[in-house]
């Protein structure tokens, strides 16, 4: 290794939201973790409620409305004919001149 380009390590304390402290070498003298190996569910087996609420409520304010791309097209919608006594528009000349 070349002398006088490596940094040099001090001791280091890790401390978590938790209270807990782990001791170790680092460029700094001190780090500050929200979660650690101490407190996190996947280590510990249990729940615990970090402060995620709103994020949910945030992501429906600013994208509930909006339609979600699914990369299908939209199925084509036909209009049905109606089947009734509506008039043709040349029937309806004929009705047109016979009253007039």
């Amino acid at each position: 290794m070349k002398k006088g380009i490596h940094p040099e390590y001090k001791d280091s304390v890790f401390r978590c939201a938790c209270g807990a402290e782990i001791n170790t070498e680092s460029l700094q003298p001190e780090y500050r973790l929200e979660i650690c190996s101490s407190c996190h569910p996947f280590f510990t087996g249990k729940q615990k409620l970090v402060d995620s609420a709103g994020r949910v409520e945030r992501f429906m304010k600013k994208y509930g409305d909006q339609a979600i791309a699914t990369g299908k097209k939209p199925s084509k919608v036909g209009k049905k004919k109606e089947v009734g006594n509506k008039a043709t528009p040349k029937a309806k000349k004929q009705d047109s001149e016979k009253s007039a």
